[in-house]
């Protein structure tokens, strides 16, 4: 199965390609373009970054790293309606697991009542939480997922701040 350049979703029908790669929604194709200006940042600019954001304070509790990329997952249900969703969030280990335990309690909650999905999502957002919890990112090194989140960052960055000199030029 094709996953989505952007994002790293599982794209089961469909999706959108283009010159910048294979998409899961039109969202993520607009982003195609800062994934392919990402990519021409040097790869020693990056690296340096990521370990700085690595080894720096928590974004969210500003409490001691390591920092990096730990993933809650939930799923509600009405009857026949389920939502899922899989959140990624920049933190230290302790918000991370915060997140996933709360991930964890919402499905317990909320992900039974639907048929057929939350019957048979509820388990697998659940067990990925746990799994999430037991298996967090290795702290003496940085994730690929941190180290896409900072390129994405700083490609980002690079964009706004030639807008901004363009606007300048102009006026």
């Amino acid at each position: 199965m094709a996953k989505c350049d952007y994002c790293g979703s599982t794209i089961i029908f469909g999706g959108k390609r283009d010159a910048n790669g294979r998409f899961c929604n039109q969202k993520c194709q607009g982003r195609g373009g800062l994934l392919a200006l990402s990519r021409q940042i040097p790869e020693s600019a990056i690296k340096e970054q990521v370990w700085k954001f690595h080894q720096g304070p928590c974004p969210k509790c500003s409490g001691a790293g390591p920092v990096d990329v730990h993933v809650s997952h939930k799923v509600w249900s009405a009857l026949v309606l389920t939502q899922w969703s899989s959140t990624p969030q920049t933190s230290c280990r302790g918000c991370g697991m915060k997140s996933q335990l709360a991930g964890t309690f919402f499905s317990l909650v909320l992900g039974w009542w639907g048929f057929p999905w939350g019957l048979l999502l509820t388990p697998i957002q659940i067990g990925r939480n746990l799994f999430g919890i037991a298996r967090p990112p290795e702290p003496s090194k940085p994730s690929a997922q941190l180290e896409k989140i900072v390129r994405m960052t700083i490609a980002g960055q690079n964009v706004r701040q030639q807008s901004a000199q363009a606007l300048m030029a102009k006026a």
